[in-house]
């Protein structure tokens, strides 16, 4: 017996579901912004119209760290507790795609049983695709539905794997970095932009055990933090340590993550970034328009085989055939 395939609701359906906290139009609409297909772009671009307003009483959280660090674990254990103390909490958690089949894990909901299983928690697993930093292409999208379905509390994993961490920075409010002990990269091979863009450091895995070099870490990464420039939001970065297993630590990076957003709202510092955010998310829906156009010309796309060809064979540098490409594109456009 053939299923038949359920119908794709209507954005006003969506909306209505959306705004009533229904989990599965929540779902069903992240799916429909997260399409390739051009008949869906324009019911995703309403629905994102109809969902976006300032929400200043959010919290957008950004989590990355090294694979190994414990993020699911963390992330899972952080939003227990959030959501005792009375928060709606949603996890958009970014898988690695492989370049080669582009095939992506998306375990995590397998890994945060509790939280995945709870009324109050959604977790959301996309595919990295080939976007910097290993976020998901339509993640500033699925904040805003995930937003005005009543979570006020978004945690963005990352992948973490070395890629630029700047892409999903740009979308938070709070950049969390996840790091282990005794890891031997300290200091030495970490990244000096994801410490710059870190407004927390925290040592995870620091049960008994590890609790000494835990705390040798936080001391190192403390002196370290303080020869970086003050940042835009007057927010000093903190380090922590903490057992997402056994469950230590966490309550006490929840109440310095309260106290940012305190702060940074009474500056009037969150207002200022999410408008920085949107202008940043105009250009680079720009990029990917004009991105989409120029490869999705049939004609374009023949053209390009051929100076690629070209270019393989020494016989145009890059820039020429690029120029030329761009003169026939401008041609379409007229």
């Amino acid at each position: 017996m053939l299923h038949q395939r359920t119908p794709v609701p209507s954005a006003k359906e969506l909306i209505l579901g959306i705004n009533q906290g229904d989990t599965t139009a929540l779902a069903r609409a992240i799916t429909l912004v997260e399409s390739e297909n051009q008949d869906h772009l324009a019911k995703a671009a309403r629905l994102i119209e109809a969902c976006l307003k300032p929400r200043p009483e959010t919290m957008r959280i950004g989590i990355t760290g090294v694979p190994g660090v414990g993020k699911s674990t963390f992330i899972e254990t952080l939003g227990m507790t959030l959501i005792e103390a009375g928060h709606r909490v949603a996890v958009l958690a970014i898988d690695p795609t492989s370049t080669l089949s582009k095939g992506s894990i998306l375990g995590d909901k397998t890994r945060m049983t509790s939280l995945s299983g709870h009324s109050k928690a959604f977790i959301r697993p996309s595919a990295s695709g080939e976007s910097l930093g290993g976020v998901a292409r339509k993640t500033r999208e699925a904040i805003i539905l995930c937003e005005a379905a009543g979570y006020d509390v978004i945690l963005v994993e990352t992948v973490g794997v070395g890629q630029s961490e700047t892409a999903v920075h740009s979308m938070v409010d709070f950049f969390l970095l996840l790091k282990l002990a005794g890891a031997g990269d300290e200091l030495q091979g970490i990244k000096r932009g994801i410490i710059e863009m870190a407004d927390a450091i925290v040592i995870n895995k620091a049960e008994a055990a590890n609790a000494a070099s835990a705390k040798q870490a936080q001391t190192e990464f403390s002196r370290a933090l303080h020869l970086y420039p003050p940042k835009s939001s007057e927010w000093r970065p903190r380090v922590l340590t903490c057992s997402a297993i056994e469950n230590t630590g966490i309550s006490e990076i929840w109440e310095m993550i309260g106290a940012y957003f305190q702060a940074i709202r009474k500056n009037s510092f969150l207002s200022a970034h999410r408008s920085a955010q949107n202008k940043q998310w105009l250009m680079q829906h720009l990029e990917d328009v004009l991105k989409s156009e120029f490869f999705g010309s049939e004609t374009l796309k023949k053209h390009l085989s051929e100076w690629v060809i070209k270019v393989e064979n020494h016989t145009v540098s890059p820039f020429k055939a690029a120029e030329l490409l761009m003169a026939e594109y401008r041609k379409e456009l007229k």
